[in-house]
């Protein structure tokens, strides 16, 4: 039974955020860093104190419960109000500064976050990034629960509540082997290739070991 008088602690609550993004103890523990110890008596007494189990703890991953699902986005609601009181507190209270949550799929990080972070802090010494390298649906998750604020991501997302700005287009090409069915065209139909085995490259990668055909995918 949870005791009425009891106020959990802002280390507690910032745990079980922290816990619940990552779903790993240690990594969850480092992006505070804290020790994981700290981190698991952090939320342990946070759920004494409540009187309710937030996270199922297995040998292989890290869940949620009904309880803590239902209780997360007040938890993430009060760390980030602490945050800007914080930072309104220290007189940085203004566009541009305090932490940044940023979401990147791996497909764009190699490319987009050297650019974007160099010399980032001379610019804005008062911005800390927070970068979270996750797949699409992670991160559509995480923007939607508050744990990010802002994703770099494919579009379309046409998720209720999110705000979409396209920043450029990227064209893909189809590298078939010389001879196959679809190689010749200028174009092809991606609906074509529902049944064909495909590997995703970047532009630093080719392959030499046999002659392509390049088309542009429509």
């Amino acid at each position: 039974m949870s005791d009425r008088t009891y106020q959990p602690t802002v280390a507690g609550l910032r745990a079980f955020v922290a816990l619940a993004h990552r779903r790993h103890f240690g990594t969850a523990a480092a992006d505070l860093g804290v020790s994981q110890p700290s981190l698991s008596q952090a939320l342990s007494a946070l759920e004494s104190g409540l009187g309710v189990t937030l996270v199922e703890r297995t040998t292989r991953r890290v869940l949620l419960t009904a309880e803590g699902d239902e209780l997360l986005p007040r938890a993430i609601a009060v760390t980030e109000a602490m945050d800007e009181f914080t930072s309104a507190a220290a007189g940085t209270g203004r566009p541009l500064s305090g932490p940044l949550r940023l979401g990147v799929i791996p497909t764009v990080a190699p490319y987009v976050l050297p650019t974007l972070l160099r010399g980032l802090g001379q610019r804005l010494p008062d911005l800390v990034p927070r970068v979270v390298e996750e797949q699409t649906a992670r991160l559509v998750e995480q923007l939607r629960t508050g744990t990010l604020d802002v994703a770099l991501l494919a579009l379309p997302v046409d998720m209720p509540g999110i705000v979409e700005v396209p920043i450029y287009r990227e064209d893909f090409v189809l590298a078939l082997p010389s001879g196959h069915a679809l190689a010749g065209r200028r174009r092809v139909d991606p609906t074509a290739l529902a049944d064909l085995p495909l590997l995703l490259l970047d532009e630093g990668h080719c392959l030499r070991d046999q002659a392509l055909e390049v088309c542009r995918l429509a």
